[in-house]
Formats: C-alpha cells, structure tokens, sequence
C-alpha cells in the first residue's frame, strides 16, 4: 500500500477497518463488505440478504466488523465508512434518539431501530474512531470493502430468490 493509503503501521498500530454496503435495487438483494488490517494479517467479511437496503447494509457492515473483533482486544480501532447515514446516526442523531425513546426530532419512529440499537450497544464496548471516506475515490480499503459488499449479494438480482442470505470470511497475511 502506498503511503496516502492508511495502514495499520501509520495509525500507531490500530485495528484498520474499511466497511461498505450494497444494494442491487433499493429495496432488494444487498450484501456488506468488511475488510480489516492488524498487523500483517488481514481479514475479510461479506454478506448479504435477499430483501434489504442499501443503508441496512451500510449498518451490517459495521456490526459485522464491530462483532469480529476479539473480545480480548483492547486497543485502538479506526473504522472507515462511506456512509454519511451510519456515521451521522452514530455521531449526531443517536442521542436525541435514545432521549426521545427511538422517536426522531419530527416524533416518527427511528427506521432501522434494530440495528441502530445493536451498533449503539457494540460501540459502547469499543474505543472506535469513526472516520469518513469518499466512496469511489481510489481508496484501497473503501474499494476493497465495495467489492466484497457486491461478493455479498446473494446470488445475483437473477438468482435472489433461490438463495439463502449467505456471509463468509477469509484470512490472509501480508
């Protein structure tokens, strides 16, 4: 990787993590990507449902980086998403939320509540440091993370409704 690119040396020996979502259609077959860096090991995730969203995955995404964490880890975690929902939910509206029990500032029911509450509860257990990254742009992790949210969707829009929701893992060292 380049030196614009982070790494897990240039973040003070963080946990890297690069999440993304997809949808083919929105609603429709989606999948999430997660791709993380410790060390010289790195490890990727992905995923999908037959029926989602595209911001429901962008969530997936984080709960399933969120949840491959060690239990034993304690050090410093740098996750990187494209999504402005997941981070501004995390970041700006989650506490008016939870203070107005689940009910937006205009009283309407949060959507996605059920995820939004597992991430609350999984960021709470961690000393994460949420970071934006432009989509698209170049970005090895973020590009890395899109392709295997794409690997995610189950089956292809053709073949969505013969195939179970579907997640797998590989493990690697650089």
């Amino acid at each position: 990787m380049s030196a614009d690119k982070p790494t897990p040396e240039s973040l003070d020996g963080a946990l890297v993590i690069y999440t993304d979502g997809a949808c083919s259609g929105n609603p429709g077959p989606g999948g999430w990507g997660v791709i993380m860096f410790s060390g010289n090991k790195q490890k990727e995730l992905c995923g999908g449902e037959r029926d989602t969203t595209n911001n429901r995955m962008e969530m997936q995404a984080v709960i399933e980086a969120l949840q491959a964490i060690k239990p034993s880890y304690r050090g410093k975690t740098v996750l990187f998403s494209d999504s402005t929902y997941v981070l501004k939910g995390l970041q700006e509206w989650l506490p008016g939320w939870k203070r107005r029990g689940w009910k937006t500032s205009s009283k309407k029911p949060v959507k996605n509540v059920d995820l939004w509450q597992q991430l609350d509860a999984l960021n709470q257990a961690r000393d994460v440091d949420w970071r934006w990254v432009k989509g698209h742009s170049g970005d090895f992790g973020n590009e890395r993370a899109d392709e295997l949210a794409r690997e995610g969707i189950p089956g292809g829009a053709a073949k969505v409704a013969k195939t179970p929701a579907t997640r797998r893992k590989r493990s690697s060292k650089s």
